[in-house]
């Protein structure tokens, strides 16, 4: 069983990179936005960006989940923004059946995505504190892609490194 966690910030492709690779590898897709509480979403569609207090009771029910998972050995592909590496230490990635994946491009790029997409409720607004909360992973802990490539390609070469990794 293998969880992969696609990470990256708003913007960066991570819910249509995942959907894609748990097609592709016929596992189940989750959206960590959808365990943000209400509370959350309301927030961050106003412009404001989430605190320490918000974030730790989502990061503790992805931690739930990821257990869950890992106790059922589901193979599951998790989009999360997972953008510091405390939050990671909490998601448990370091361990071996979890794989993480950052998405990474350019402010510049990546804004531009996010001013073009109608049906999110993260304000685009809010990309400067997410590159600001970023802390990149190494190599050593990560896939590094270019969200500049094309989706089928980011899928094709995960699905190729996981191949590589099994």
């Amino acid at each position: 069983m293998t969880i992969v966690i696609i990470m990256g910030v708003s913007g960066s492709g991570k819910t249509t990179v995942g959907k894609r690779l748990a097609e592709a590898l016929d596992w189940q897709f989750i959206d960590a936005d959808d365990l943000h509480s209400p509370e959350n979403v309301e927030k961050m569609s106003r412009g404001i960006p989430l605190d320490e207090g918000d974030r730790h009771p989502w990061l503790m029910a992805m931690r739930q989940q990821i257990s869950a998972w890992l106790q059922q050995d589901k193979n599951v592909v998790l989009a999360c923004s997972a953008l510091k590496q405390s939050y990671r230490e909490i998601l448990d990635c370091p361990l071996e059946p979890i794989k993480l994946v950052y998405l990474k491009g350019s402010q510049a790029v990546i804004e531009e995505r996010m001013r073009s997409r109608s049906e999110h409720f993260m304000s685009p607004d809010l990309l400067n504190s997410q590159f600001e909360a970023l802390e990149e992973p190494t190599p050593e802990e990560a896939i590094h892609l270019d969200v500049s490539l094309p989706i089928s390609e980011i899928v094709e070469r995960i699905v190729s490194l996981l191949k590589g990794l099994a």
